[in-house]
């Protein structure tokens, strides 16, 4: 039997999620049903409630939208019901019906969609569905909420003679005022209503000229309300005939209220459903906020929250925009302690409240912010020790209470609990409270409890190392500039950093030095190794992220050049296959042009068809004969290399259209002169310029004297002045 205490409710801060569920329920009896939400005392209930929540978030993403379940609250409807003889007001009946309509939709809608909602159904199929109700509001009470003139046939006589009188009184009323206004008797608004009843407005001194009943008098007593005297009649034949009215709908209403109130527990059962849905929409749209899922539960003793989010942080966090970090926190029979340390800031609290809130907000029915490959079982009872518990009214210290619920701790635990400690030990002398809070750890571990503790003392962490299956973890610090990682490490005890951070925040190093003297070696020696350790570690993280990141690169690089090669081979192959089908035409066109020339030089006819049969005979003889199918996927893949070598043969010819399109931009010519180093533009041999003639020029060669074109020449080497 799950029994989970209102203290470990307040200190996971459940209450928080509870408000805000409460304010997305559309109902005000959702919303206090929401507030009321307490963990399930049963595995089967839990289950179906779960299942019907993750139905309902499913309904956000598919076609079936679940239609809406909200109603006006008939409690007031449901009290007056219970008591016998009573009855209710017409507008009630209106409201009945309504509420009846909706549920009976919902039935059907359930029941025709049950592949996609089968908890929901199951839900649904326990309430009954009747028309019954509907028929017998509608019967005599319109949509606008009023009782029909054909409810009965007395109300039907009666509200005619109503209307006929009420005709009358209007006529004589009429007639009267035009008499007494043609008089000046009236003031200028000539008449007015009191009583319910249409009066004349007489001004005061012809009060006693006009004949009839005196119902009143304006403020100022100026004007005197006055009913005609023809009128009167008629006003006490319309009033007999109202209360006639009214007795008939009292009576009718009471007939009504009688036919419904067998219905009665039904009813209740229709309020309780539809505010139940409500809840369920309520938890599904606050799962779809912090992205919950329905985890497995299994009945092996196993919690394995993968990147579980705290949900109010989360949300918080969103808020602000700012990121929250999840944890992933494992507990098991082999390893069913996890004794976390570390500075203070560092995120152990969060860490614990994560796992202790969304194991309670699971066992109430509710999605949860982990990942799908993450399970839990069910424990039945979760045990907290959260945060400063001073007690005012009992006038406990810190310690003292703290004491009190130790023990509360050693009568209720056992294999089937979850407890968590925040800052254990913390409250009193700290060799005495620690060895104390190491009885009280060894003790919750024999009883093979699972726990989650926080703690700043060694000989706690010291024993986390020793236990079998307890185990040593620490929030993740960056080694340089001492700021929180906010990553839970498994495995490793954590440093304090006291020195550390103290050093960070401006205390003198000659102040850290002496207060290292005050204190054990060993200590101080434990701390500075446990501190060394977890640098270490953060480094060989940041190293195994680039070498993962560096590993998915390489892997990637290897596809791209895989898929490369495979490319390449396609084309290798493509481009064999039309190199050997081309050689085969060069060859047999060889032979047709050795054919022509034997024809070229005897003009025999005879031999020259004979050459031609024994070439086609012999190329026919090495085919293999095609079907249709096959030769078609032939001449295809042949368009397709075809295809492919003219678009490269395409950009190749355009790129050499394009260079020569290109203008060449020649260099400007040296102006020659005599005395220069010159050569022939195609030439290799360099002579002296010796002459100029026009656009001849003389060069000297040495051994020989050349006449060429000026234009024929390029500059080598121009004269030294």
């Amino acid at each position: 039997m799950i029994s989970i205490t209102e203290k470990t409710l307040q200190d996971l801060q459940f209450p928080t999620v509870l408000e805000t569920i409460s304010t997305i329920c559309n109902t005000d009896i959702g919303k206090q049903k929401a507030l009321e939400i307490t963990p399930f005392r049963d595995k089967e209930t839990l289950i179906q409630a779960l299942l019907q929540t993750s139905e309902y978030v499913s309904s956000f993403q598919n076609n079936n939208a679940i239609p809406n379940h909200g109603f006006d609250a008939i409690s007031h409807e449901i009290k007056f019901l219970a008591i016998e003889d009573s009855f209710l007001e017409v507008g009630s009946f209106r409201k009945i019906a309504t509420l009846s309509s909706t549920v009976n939709f919902l039935l059907t809608y359930f029941k025709k969609f049950d592949d996609y909602y089968p908890n929901l159904n199951s839900r649904a199929s326990q309430v009954e569905l009747t028309k019954e109700i509907i028929s017998s509001v509608d019967a005599i009470v319109d949509k606008y909420g009023e009782i029909k003139d054909n409810a009965s046939p007395d109300l039907l006589n009666t509200r005619r003679d109503i209307n006929v009188v009420r005709g009358k009184v209007n006529q004589s009323f009429g007639v009267s005022m035009t008499q007494y206004n043609s008089l000046g008797y009236l003031d200028d608004i000539k008449e007015s209503f009191v009583q319910n009843r249409r009066v004349l407005a007489v001004l005061a001194m012809y009060r006693r000229k006009v004949k009839g009943s005196i119902l009143g008098s304006s403020k100022t007593g100026s004007i005197a309300y006055i009913e005609p005297e023809t009128t009167l009649k008629y006003s006490r034949e319309l009033s007999n005939l109202e209360y006639e009215e009214t007795e008939e709908i009292n009576r009718i209403l009471k007939q009504l209220s009688n036919d419904i109130r067998p219905f009665l527990p039904l009813l209740i059962q229709y309020q309780d459903f539809l505010s139940d849905i409500d809840v369920v929409a309520a938890k599904a749209k606050y799962a779809n906020r912090i992205n919950g899922i329905m985890p497995a539960i299994t009945d092996n003793r196993r919690l394995y929250f993968r990147d579980a989010y705290h949900p109010i942080l989360y949300l918080n966090n969103k808020q602000k925009q700012e990121i929250t970090h999840p944890q992933t926190i494992e507990l098991q029979q082999e390893n069913r302690i996890i004794v976390i340390s570390g500075p203070n800031a560092g995120g152990k609290t969060i860490s614990l409240k994560t796992v202790g809130l969304l194991q309670l907000m699971l066992q109430s029915g509710m999605l949860i912010p982990v990942h799908e490959r993450s399970e839990t079982f069910l424990f039945d009872r979760i045990l907290t020790d959260i945060g400063d518990n001073q007690s005012i009214e009992n006038h406990l210290s810190t310690y003292s209470y703290r004491l009190k619920n130790m023990n509360y701790f050693l009568k209720k635990c056992n294999k089937k609990t979850l407890f968590l400690i925040d800052e254990f030990g913390t409250g009193s002398d700290p060799e005495l409270g620690g060895a104390l809070a190491e009885i009280f750890l060894e003790e919750f571990y024999h009883r093979e409890a699972f726990g989650i503790i926080t703690t700043h003392y060694s000989n706690l962490k010291l024993l986390a190392n020793e236990l079998p299956f307890a185990t040593n973890a620490n929030m993740m610090f960056d080694e340089n500039s001492l700021e929180p990682l906010y990553k839970l490490a498994l495995g490793q005890a954590g440093s304090s950093f006291t020195f550390e951070v103290a050093l960070k925040n401006g205390i003198p190093f000659s102040l850290i030095n002496r207060a290292k003297k005050k204190i054990e070696v060993g200590k101080v020696r434990f701390d500075k190794t446990i501190a060394t350790l977890q640098k270490e570690r953060s480094k060989m993280e940041k190293t195994s992220q680039m070498l993962k990141e560096e590993e998915t690169k390489a892997r990637e690089e290897g596809r791209k050049m895989e898929t490369i090669n495979i490319k390449i081979k396609q084309k290798l192959e493509s481009y064999q296959e039309l190199y050997d089908s081309n050689q085969k035409t060069i060859y047999v066109g060889q032979k047709i042009e050795d054919i022509a020339n034997r024809y070229f030089n005897n003009k025999s006819k005879k031999d020259l068809i004979a050459d031609f049969l024994k070439i086609i005979e012999i190329e026919n003889s090495k085919r293999k004969k095609a079907t249709p199918k096959e030769a078609k996927a032939i001449v295809e893949k042949k368009k397709e290399v075809v295809a492919e070598i003219t678009v490269h043969v395409d950009e190749i010819r355009k790129e050499k259209k394009e260079k020569k399109l290109k203008p060449v931009i020649e260099k400007p010519k040296a102006i020659l002169r005599l005395g220069d180093r010159v050569r022939m533009v195609d030439g290799k041999a360099v002579g002296t310029l010796d002459n100029i003639e026009k656009n001849k020029a003389t060069v000297n060669y040495g051994a020989f004297l050349s006449k060429v074109n000026l234009d024929k020449l390029e500059l080598v080497e121009a004269i030294k002045k």
